[in-house]
């Protein structure tokens, strides 16, 4: 039976709730932080900084993570910014800004308790960043240099070149590293969470698998964090890294972890377009390039000309046409709607015809090549290594690609799961962004959750939870391996004659097709009737070579390609169950003039699924959203 959810937020006014919240939580001693330990799934941004805090303050930490280094993680490649509300430029921003336009930005579909938090600590990140030594672009005075993203009419994103997430990354990896040297971190790379162990109802460990040995092992805690990223790679072309995967959330939510709006995936507007069938990635070119980039297709549909020879009276710069107030900076899911729809029409720009120009050579004129290089010199390179085309001479081209997940791991305003002990930071859960997250706010996120969220929120269960004793010999433990060994067992003992990327490429056709930039009852139907035929087979005539007892890549991506084809289907089913259209989540049933109709009266709520057993269907349980201070009205950036 469906129920509503208790998201914990705080009375009294929005100003005042996290200030009001932190007195209230419990407290943990520094003699008694010693004594508890936490596990940290995951090293970038979000799971890093936790992990550096909490060492900070004196708890014994076990930080994991796939790669060799944490340095590796895929917060490097969000490459434009991070927002935060100092309003250096004096040009109107505020606390009040950078919240109203995150919750008009995410459709009205994220708690405003959560965003107002996330808007007033903003302004705390940067000051800690500074003090880690990052290297945020200055004017010549010395300031910190902002500027403008999408969805925002005023400039507030601050930047490293086009290599933000590299260096705040680096930032939070140097402060985890002093606490690894200290010894209140222990960092254990090359391995991945295949499983929870929950004991008396709470978190208590995890299971994990050395991705160099195969070895399976055991780790106990007082909580766990996960802070694994999120999962868009389930549409097997995206913006993110290989390694990203849903498989760590998928197992907190298979132990009773409720997953929440699974189909709020963002679709980014600037990537480089899709070149050919071998292709394993697509590349990200940062949001920051539309500050002085300008969006355009020809006006004549098939004109296949070179773009430096069409005239400036036969280009539709659409993106200044539709939306005059916010203009090529209008936000994500909008900008990749607006070019579908002109790629759709027959205007597309590459042999394809999935394609459209971003063109510089305005900027240029009026700043300088030397300016331009200076702000984007590093995106521009790999522009040019990547397509063998000079954007100083001539317009990158891009198209839309999945890039974001905004929905993921239900918690509440504590970060804490439905499984209690079990907090989920960053893109890994759903707090903060709604139905569409804005340029530049997930750094901002991320680092908000580790250094300024958790330690309180962590501190207030330690302190106020009794927890027995635990040891990697409880049954709990002992079973939770068996059950990794035996579902690794029987995927090695299949022996098909499929490859791995095979099914992850079916899937990823079926995602992008019924379930990417537009969505509709009949694909979404459609869509449910094939992953299960694909989850069949890929059971049935997957082969996976090599042995399960060393380092073997293709099984680590047959257990994150099986979690992607259970959450595939999760995420049709959710988009076809919410029917309107809001944010990222476009059903093309529920429109007005090409624009997302959201339905408030029926779903001014987060959708969060229950995971029942194998085979048997989710339950969609309700989190009710309030809108006391930003109204809910229609989204408009015309």
């Amino acid at each position: 039976m469906a129920h509503n959810l208790d998201s914990k937020i705080p009375s009294g006014p929005i100003e005042s709730k996290w200030t009001k919240t932190k007195f209230d939580y419990k407290l943990v001693n520094p003699a008694n932080k010693r004594k508890h330990s936490i596990i940290v799934v995951g090293t970038g941004l979000a799971g890093a900084s936790a992990a550096a805090s909490l060492g900070e303050l004196g708890y014994k930490v076990k930080a994991f993570c796939v790669h060799e280094s944490p340095r590796r993680a895929h917060s490097v490649a969000a490459q434009g910014g991070i927002n935060a509300a100092k309003n250096y430029q004096n040009d109107g921003d505020s606390t009040y800004r950078l919240f109203y336009d995150t919750v008009k930005g995410g459709d009205f579909r994220a708690r405003e308790a959560n965003v107002y938090r996330l808007a007033e600590v903003s302004a705390n990140i940067i000051d800690q960043m500074v003090a880690q030594g990052v290297p945020f672009a200055r004017e010549y005075g010395g300031t910190l240099a902002n500027r403008s993203f999408g969805g925002a009419q005023v400039s507030r994103t601050f930047y490293a070149r086009g290599q933000t997430g590299q260096q705040l990354l680096l930032g939070a990896y140097s402060e985890m590293m002093r606490q690894v040297d200290i010894g209140n971190v222990e960092l254990r790379s090359r391995r991945e969470m295949l499983d929870v162990v929950v004991i008396d109802g709470k978190a208590r460990g995890i299971v994990v698998r050395n991705l160099l040995t195969g070895e399976i092992e055991s780790h106990e805690a007082d909580a766990v964090v996960i802070a694994s990223g999120g999962y868009s790679n389930v549409f097997f072309l995206s913006t993110n890294a290989m390694n990203c995967a849903v498989t760590a959330a998928w197992k907190a939510h298979k132990r009773g972890a409720y997953f929440a709006n699974p189909c709020y995936t963002q679709i980014h507007p600037t990537c480089i377009p899709v070149h050919g069938e071998n292709q394993s990635k697509l590349t990200l070119m940062s949001e920051s390039l539309r500050n002085d980039g300008r969006v355009w297709v020809p006006k004549a549909v098939g004109d296949k000309r070179h773009p430096n020879d069409i005239p400036e009276n036969e280009r539709d710069y659409y993106l200044e046409r539709v939306y005059p107030s916010f203009g090529n900076l209008a936000p994500r899911d909008v900008a990749s709607r607006q070019a579908k729809y002109r790629c759709d029409e027959g205007r597309g720009v590459n042999e394809a015809g999935k394609a459209v120009y971003l063109d510089f050579a305005d900027a240029i004129k009026r700043l300088g090549e030397d300016k331009i290089s200076e702000r984007y010199g590093n995106l521009f390179d790999m522009y040019d290594k990547i397509t063998g085309q000079n954007p100083y001479k001539q317009p990158m081209m891009i198209y839309p690609a999945p890039h974001y997940t905004m929905g993921g791991l239900w918690v509440d305003y504590n970060l804490e799961s439905t499984i209690p002990g079990l907090f989920v930071a960053g893109e890994a859960n759903f707090s903060d962004h709604g139905a569409n997250r804005l340029g530049a706010s997930a750094l901002m996120q991320g680092l908000a959750d580790g250094y300024f969220v958790l330690p309180f929120t962590l501190g207030n269960y330690l302190g106020g939870t009794k927890l027995e004793k635990v040891a990697t010999t409880n049954e709990a433990f002992k079973a939770a391996e068996h059950g990794v060994k035996e579902e690794i067992k029987k995927m090695m003992n299949i022996k098909g004659a499929r490859t791995v990327d095979s099914f992850h490429k079916e899937l990823g056709n079926v995602m992008w097709e019924y379930c990417g930039m537009g969505r509709n009852e009949a694909g979404l139907k459609k869509a449910l009737q094939e992953i299960p035929k694909i989850r069949e087979e890929f059971w049935n005539n997957v082969r996976i070579p090599g042995d399960s007892n060393y380092l073997n890549v293709e099984l680590e991506k047959a257990g994150r390609v099986a979690d992607f084809l259970e959450l595939g289907e999760l995420m049709c089913r959710d988009a076809l169950e919410r029917q309107e259209s809001c944010g990222g989540h476009y059903r093309e049933e529920y429109q007005v003039d090409g624009e997302a109709k959201r339905d408030d009266e029926k779903f001014c709520h987060v959708a969060a699924w229950e995971y029942t057993g194998e085979n048997k269907p989710s339950v969609r349980h309700q989190e009710e959203l309030k809108f006391e201070n930003v109204h809910l009205a229609t989204r408009s950036y015309k």
